[in-house]
């Protein structure tokens, strides 16, 4: 389904789960992710609430036309899906990108959250970041998004994914270009994070409950960066998940699922 944002873009999204359910809770995809990279997530929820996933304009199914996006106009997106969904008040749900985008909404409208969930997240860059960023934009203008898949891949999956993969690499390769294909959307999309600054202080007006769930192993956003979200969002809970890279929703659904259920359900 589709929905117009602000600017009369088509934003897509989809109504899974329980769609009677009185709590519905919002998925929101990493970087180069679509929809569909919670599908093995939303059988752990499907009984109990409404589940939300959309595409952020530039990503999968949604429009990819019109300027770069910031994350305070990302979280405008959101809003208007809720409006369109008729939801007043939601569990967010992002994971990395889609953190970002999560931490931006519960600063501009704490009034529609009931929850929040920050996976694989940070509020600040480190020049290790910096350097991985760069290597990503570099790989994206020289080689387009197949080289900047090869290039990013090792950093967003722990090197016990690459052993005993769940869905095999190529594949996963192959999916991907599919829906984020686009070298310019992505160069767009990416531009956001480019242009962020330092987000810590900003974290400290969320008055929403908070839980950071973050990687024993992940490479891109080492443990020290979520817990500075953590630090800075007054009366958040932190957990670490061992032994698991950056893909959360792909590498640890079990125990990611598990702790947001905990968590929501207190």
């Amino acid at each position: 389904m589709f929905c117009k944002t602000h600017d009369s873009l088509n934003l897509y999204y989809e109504v899974q789960g329980n769609t009677s359910a009185q709590r519905t809770i919002v998925f929101l995809n990493g970087l180069s992710q679509s929809t569909i990279a919670w599908i093995l997530t939303t059988p752990h929820f499907k009984d109990n609430y409404r589940i939300v996933l959309m595409d952020f304009i530039f990503q999968g199914q949604s429009d990819k036309t019109g300027e770069s996006r910031s994350f305070n106009q990302h979280a405008k997106d959101v809003t208007r899906l809720l409006d369109e969904i008729k939801a007043e008040k939601v569990i967010l749900a992002g994971l990395s990108y889609g953190s970002l985008v999560a931490q931006h909404f519960a600063v501009l409208y704490p009034q529609r959250l009931e929850k929040l969930v920050l996976i694989s997240t940070f509020a600040h860059k480190t020049p290790y970041y910096d350097a991985i960023e760069l290597a990503w934009w570099r790989a994206l203008e020289l080689g387009g998004y197949p080289l900047m898949l090869d290039i990013m891949l090792p950093s967003v999956l722990s090197e016990e994914y690459f052993k005993n993969p769940l869905i095999p690499i190529e594949l996963m390769k192959q999916a991907r270009q599919e829906v984020n294909g686009e070298k310019e959307a992505m160069f767009k999309l990416m531009q956001a994070t480019k242009d962020r600054p330092d987000y810590r202080n900003d974290l400290k007006k969320i008055s929403t409950p908070t839980i950071v769930i973050q990687g024993e192993k992940d490479l891109l956003l080492p443990v020290h960066m979520a817990s500075e979200v953590a630090k800075n969002i007054p009366g958040s809970e932190f957990k670490i998940i061992p032994g698991a890279g950056h893909t959360l929703n792909l590498e640890a659904i079990p125990q990611m699922s598990k702790e947001i259920k905990a968590f929501i359900e207190k």
